[in-house]
């Protein structure tokens, strides 16, 4: 369940990422766009793009959220870090591979730098859900008397 939300949570925040970056493009070309029509874009982005998106960021949080247990165990005290890191790190990694294997990079956003790192931090956000909502619970020591 906690994988799932990760999941989730980093799909829709690319998918606004990726939403922003195809407004802003289309704006950059004169085009007149009002407030509503950016709204409604991204929404649509959210029913349309978030799947697709959801399933390349599914992948990615596999493979980097074991990674990050692993490191975790390591390093108890920097945990939320670590798998801050790894789904950002995931999503990054993600990216590149798309743009080195598919002959063109079909993330828009991920064509800068910027919207690269702003995908990945979606990733991140995605992280920290998981962590929060697999980390270990731990009952508040009881004052000695």
């Amino acid at each position: 369940m906690a994988w799932l939300a990760a999941v989730l949570a980093a799909a829709a925040l690319g998918s606004v990422v990726q939403s922003q970056f195809n407004m802003a493009a289309i704006v950059s070309l004169g085009v007149e766009v009002t407030p509503r029509q950016w709204i409604s874009v991204t929404l649509q982005d959210l029913v349309g793009f978030a799947p697709l998106w959801a399933v390349v960021v599914a992948a990615a949080l596999l493979i980097a959220f074991p990674v990050a247990a692993l490191l975790a165990r390591r390093m108890p005290e920097a945990r939320m870090g670590v798998y801050f890191l790894a789904g950002g790190v995931g999503v990054m990694c993600a990216l590149v591979l798309m743009a080195a294997v598919l002959p063109v990079t079909i993330v828009a956003a991920a064509r800068s730098p910027l919207g690269m790192a702003l995908m990945a931090l979606g990733g991140a956000a995605g992280g920290v859900i998981f962590a929060q909502l697999t980390g270990t619970h731990t009952p508040p020591h009881s004052p000695e008397v």
